[in-house]
């Protein structure tokens, strides 16, 4: 990881100061808390614990007013914070099966046991201003309506292809899988490990190799099984009790595709699945990576390389952390006096050789 060296002393202090000041902005203006990120800029808060690996939208909040903004400074800021926490335990699997949905949709099948749920989206706006936020004021009163959800839990609509053997049935559990923020990532990886790392992977990135795979970098034609968003329990076992106690609830949101597969030497012709699960209301996120998921098992379904970037495990898994790209990138603004010189040199010894063997090449 590259971070910024330490220079002249009064200068970064001076440095520091201006950049507080920046933050905060012309004073006259309110300063914003903590409880206004957290609540009115949640998507952002979501972006920022998905990928820096922590589930907390207060320090979310925190690291995104003390960025500016900058949400991958923000992330570096709570990974760096997360690797200070000490670990009590790991909580169980969590089962997605008994989420409390806000928002279930399926491009697969109109009608669901259960029911579509819109839930909050933007899918259906017209991308227009609206000014009438400008006005700081409490928005008018919704109509009252009837609630979407009730809370109860729903089953996958993937479950259903499943009974009928159209879908490749999922691996069942093995070991416990490697944790990619205890130990370096090591390649060839498995699937769980890929996830671990598409799930903290730059969004921009996997968003744009998602939509390479829609346009024939893999050809890789997905349906939305199902997009759920909605609050689980989070259990964990207790060993002097010897059994799970509930200690919290998180909000997630999963994605299933459902893909085409004619079929291999190994399998038979069916559906198969590309997986996405994040921190948080952050769909674009979970749709892509469960694209670039299923662009990334093309090996163990016997399907042939297209040579497609989604494809490749090394390309997408050592690119797609923001921080290392943002810590790689950003070091080359640091002092590389002694590097540039070296080669300052050289260009000028070149220059003097051809300059030298000019005139031999005029007399031939």
């Amino acid at each position: 990881m590259y971070v910024a060296v330490k220079g002249g002393v009064r200068a970064i202090e001076n440095a520091h100061a201006w950049l507080a000041e920046e933050r905060r902005g012309d004073t006259s203006v309110a300063e914003l808390s903590l409880a206004q990120i957290r609540e009115q800029l949640s998507l952002a808060v979501n972006r920022v614990m998905t990928e820096g690996s922590l589930y907390d939208p207060d320090l979310a909040a925190l690291a995104i007013k003390q960025a500016r903004g900058d949400l991958i400074e923000a992330i570096f800021l709570i990974r760096a914070y997360r690797t200070t926490l000490p670990r009590f335990g790991t909580c169980e699997p969590i089962e997605t099966s008994r989420m409390a949905c806000d928002r279930r949709i399926s491009a697969t099948f109109k009608d669901l046991p259960g029911g579509q749920l819109l839930g909050p989206t933007f899918d259906y706006t017209h991308r227009l201003l609206d000014f009438k936020l400008a006005a700081e004021g409490d928005p008018d009163p919704a109509p009252e309506m009837a609630a979407e959800a009730d809370g109860a839990p729903v089953p996958h609509v993937t479950d259903y292809l499943d009974g009928e053997g159209l879908i490749e049935r999922n691996a069942p559990a093995g070991e416990p899988p490697r944790d990619m923020t205890r130990e370096p990532m090591a390649l060839p990886a498995d699937r769980a490990l890929r996830l671990q790392a598409l799930a903290r992977g730059d969004e921009g990135f996997l968003l744009s190799l998602a939509y390479s795979t829609q346009r024939g970098y893999a050809r890789n034609h997905a349906f939305v099984g199902e997009l759920r968003i909605g609050v689980v329990p989070v259990e964990m076992e207790i060993p002097e009790l010897g059994f799970a106690v509930e200690i919290g609830e998180i909000t997630v949101t999963e994605c299933e595709t459902v893909n085409q597969f004619g079929g291999s030497k190994t399998e038979p012709p069916q559906f198969t699945r590309g997986y996405g699960l994040v921190f948080g209301q952050t769909e674009r996120k979970a749709i892509a990576m469960a694209l670039v998921d299923r662009a990334l098992r093309w090996k163990e379904l016997g399907e042939e390389n297209q040579g497609a970037p989604a494809q490749d495990e090394e390309f997408v898994l050592m690119h797609a952390d923001s921080i290392q790209a943002t810590g790689f990138l950003e070091h080359i603004k640091l002092p590389h006096h002694v590097d540039f010189q070296s080669e300052l040199e050289l260009v000028r010894k070149l220059r003097r050789e051809a300059s030298d063997r000019a005139p031999e090449a005029g007399t031939e």
